[in-house]
């Protein structure tokens, strides 16, 4: 792991917080035979990379996308920066200190104040002045290992049970209910604790989702084959109609109607759609990404996703995902990405971008500019540090801080009055040069979970 959850980020006029997004411990997907001896439907090939857990003789097999991969979380723990000097607090109902200020903004906002906290109407950082929730259901993924784990790691797993992380609506199942496996009960729950705190979901279950890959192909789909699954390339509908239909009543509709029941009472953050938008500016010769289903599930679903969810919580905070500067950095690459965001018109709903969550690079130091290692300059200095050798393929973000210059200036040069702001999931990029490639993403070897949420 990386750094844990934080406002205290390298420039906070561009950078609201630093979150684990993608859940550390749960598998990125599966390995060609599951554990249980079975074959894995959703078997990717990235998956079984030299840099991926389950490549080499003796280390085990990984599990389905999503389920908790006891092995990979003790990496993340024995791996870990957490970015924690000595007297920081991590800002969760079980720290013993008062709720205080996280970061200052000088934003100004329409708020509203609920039980001793301000909730504002999408203006200003959402993170600052905020108790972080630390959802249970991870508690008890963490002391299953934890059960089984010793010295120095045991101490890490120990130490995360409090921090707060992101809770994915990968399924229609995770949107209603009492329990804290579900966004309502988890709702609930933080709007009961003595200041109600905030709740960030991932929305993810777009038709056709994961086109690129297959680790976490989804439930909804453009057009099914005969044992369920997504058929990508038919395109006899070629703008997913039944697909969208069933994403827009029977998921979006859904997460918003909960949302009204709670909005103004429980600060939310929402992700939304991680590994869309980016396939459709980088893999349009996919045939599974490229064609017209695919392209509209993805366009109009996004659409309709942010423009629902901002009309039923008008207090939410709401982030694109924006892949990483390793994926969407180049120039060119980045050219389409303000395209395709420009012609979606939700500008004016969205808070900004999240990073690192589909595939991810480390954090690094900020430069002066996006571009300011590019073409032989600076290199001796830190913030051109490039474990990835992206510089020397003219690729400016070198690392997360630089692709949040980057996507900053390429946005609002772009979109009229939009300056957007970026959430950067440090949930598993806590060591840096552990792959021998970076585009590899999938259960990584000697990975480490990062930066957490602190005053």
């Amino acid at each position: 792991v990386g750094h844990v959850a934080t406002t205290a980020t390298a420039n906070p006029d561009v950078v609201d917080a630093y979150f684990w997004l993608k859940t550390p411990g749960e598998s990125d997907g599966c390995t060609q035979v599951l554990p249980d001896d079975s074959s894995c439907p959703r078997f990717d090939s990235d998956c079984a990379s030299a840099d991926s857990i389950g490549s080499r003789d003796g280390e085990p097999r990984a599990p389905e996308a999503g389920q908790w991969f006891d092995y990979q979380i003790k990496q993340l723990a024995e791996n870990a920066q957490l970015g924690m000097p000595s007297g920081t607090t991590v800002v969760t109902a079980s720290s013993t200190v008062s709720v205080t200020q996280v970061i200052s903004t000088t934003e100004e906002a329409s708020t509203t104040e609920i039980a001793g906290t301000t909730v504002a109407i999408r203006s200003g950082n959402p993170f600052a002045d905020k108790v972080f929730y630390v959802n249970p259901s991870y508690k008890t993924s963490l002391d299953s290992s934890i059960s089984s784990a010793s010295g120095k790691i045991k101490d890490t797993l120990e130490s995360m049970r409090d921090i707060p992380s992101a809770y994915w609506l990968d399924n229609k199942m995770k949107i209603k209910g009492s329990s804290t496996n579900t966004m309502e009960g988890i709702l609930e729950d933080a709007a009961n604790k003595p200041v109600p705190e905030l709740v960030l979901f991932i929305v993810y279950d777009l038709p056709n989702r994961d086109c690129h890959a297959k680790a976490s192909n989804g439930e909804i789909c453009c057009s099914y084959k005969s044992d369920g699954r997504c058929d990508y390339t038919d395109v006899s509908d070629k703008f997913c109609s039944a697909g969208l239909k069933e994403y827009e009543e029977e998921y979006i509709d859904q997460i918003a109607e909960v949302l009204r029941k709670y909005s103004g009472r429980v600060p939310v953050v929402l992700v939304i759609e991680p590994d869309s938008l980016p396939n459709l500016s980088t893999n349009q010769g996919d045939p599974r990404c490229g064609n017209s289903a695919t392209k509209s599930a993805y366009e109009e679903g996004v659409s309709y996703a942010v423009k629902a969810l901002a009309s039923a919580d008008p207090y939410a905070a709401i982030y694109l995902d924006a892949g990483h500067g390793g994926w969407l950095g180049w120039k060119d690459n980045m050219k389409d990405f303000v395209k395709t965001i420009k012609s979606l018109q939700v500008s004016s709903h969205i808070r900004g971008f999240a990073s690192n969550v589909a595939g991810y690079q480390h954090v690094g130091e900020i430069c002066d500019t996006y571009d300011f290692c590019l073409g032989g300059n600076n290199n001796d200095h830190p913030c051109c540090a490039d474990p990835c050798g992206l510089i020397g393929q003219w690729n400016p973000s070198n690392n997360e801080l630089n692709y949040a210059l980057h996507l900053r200036k390429a946005m609002s040069e772009g979109i009229k009055d939009f300056d957007p702001h970026m959430i950067i999931d440090t949930g598993r990029n806590g060591a840096a040069g552990m792959r021998s490639q970076c585009k590899n993403w999938c259960n990584i070897r000697d990975a480490g979970v990062g930066h957490v949420a602190t005053t």
